[in-house]
């Protein structure tokens, strides 16, 4: 394969190829390191530089984790060792997911914040406690549903994840939805939506309405941080919980 011909077009589709479904971006220091990686050369050329630097930054980005096994355990143990983004070096541990694994309701977020980063738990500070308060509304409780991130490492001070960092962690999210296979999902923010689903949607718009990944029923709606700044908004969470409710009793 010609240096010249590996384009972040050409990489986009060797990783929708794999299992990636969507990429929102693929910088040319991405494509360049996937590259090497599919000539057997490191990121300069080498063929020991990737070898060499396990857990560089870039060494793995965009390259979906490998399907060791099926179970969800087993896939927590693997994304624990993961360092394939700057985010592990300033977190302080892989927030992998939690709730049922049989779960018929997912919900997928941005990304753990500094109490979710010092517990390992998704949603559990301020956020957490208000998701806490949607879930009853679908005749549910915490540990009936399943919830996980977009991104398993806190970002710095809070912020979205960039495009880079969302693309190497996505896999490990497809990964979890195909072992719990779950019967519909809730998207809580635009990250959660974009990242998963593509575009550049704007959640005002797409809140409410049904959406589908691979064939799994999807409603977006507003992330509780959202609506812990702006409470007016809660009364639309309400309607999509209800909404929710409504297709889940319907099954």
């Amino acid at each position: 394969m010609r240096a010249s011909r590996v384009t972040p077009a050409f990489v986009a589709a060797y990783l929708k190829e794999i299992g990636v479904e969507f990429v929102p971006s693929v910088s040319a220091e991405v494509a360049r390191v996937i590259a090497g990686r599919l000539r057997g050369a490191g990121p300069n050329g080498g063929a020991s530089d990737v070898a060499a630097s396990p857990e560089s930054p870039v060494s793995d980005a965009g390259v979906a984790p490998p399907a060791t096994d099926s179970t969800l355990e087993a896939l927590r143990a693997e994304a624990l060792g993961c360092r394939r983004c700057p985010l592990r070096e300033g977190a302080k541990q892989v927030v992998f997911g939690v709730g049922n694994p049989r779960a018929r309701l997912m919900f997928i977020g941005e990304g753990p914040g500094a109490d979710e980063d010092e517990q390992g738990e998704p949603f559990v500070g301020a956020a957490g406690k208000r998701l806490n308060t949607w879930i009853p509304r679908l005749g549910l409780a915490r540990e009936d549903v399943y919830i996980a991130n977009i991104v398993k490492c806190r970002p710095p001070g809070n912020r979205a994840p960039v495009p880079e960092e969302g693309t190497v962690c996505v896999p490990w999210l497809i990964r979890q939805i195909g072992i719990i296979q779950p019967e519909m999902i809730c998207l809580l923010g635009a990250t959660a939506l974009r990242f998963l689903l593509g575009g550049e949607p704007k959640i005002t718009r797409e809140r409410g309405q049904w959406r589908e990944y691979k064939g799994i029923p999807v409603l977006p709606t507003y992330h509780p941080a959202y609506i812990l700044r702006d409470p007016r908004r809660e009364d639309e969470v309400f309607q999509d919980m209800e909404t929710l409710k409504g297709r889940l009793d319907a099954r």
